[in-house]
């Protein structure tokens, strides 16, 4: 059998917006990307947050620090 992406049955409304502790690898630790991302975040906001989080932890404090953030408001 080949392998493949996706399934067989469509994901229920909003299963794009999983909850970060739900995720498979949210235990893993987060990536570079989002630790770049987040340390701007971070900085933008006067904020300190630990080195050493998770992905799931990294993208819950991404998300709360872009409601935070002046950049994300330039646009509206």
């Amino acid at each position: 059998m080949a392998d493949t992406l996706g399934s067989p049955t469509s994901e229920p409304e909003g299963g794009f917006e999983r909850d970060p502790s739900d995720w498979v690898t949210g235990d893993e630790p987060m990536t570079a990307a989002q630790r770049s991302y987040l340390d701007t975040l971070a900085r933008e906001a006067g904020e300190e947050i630990p080195a050493d989080i998770n992905k799931a932890e990294a993208s819950e404090h991404i998300d709360r620090l872009q409601g935070k953030s002046k950049r994300l408001d330039e646009g509206s």
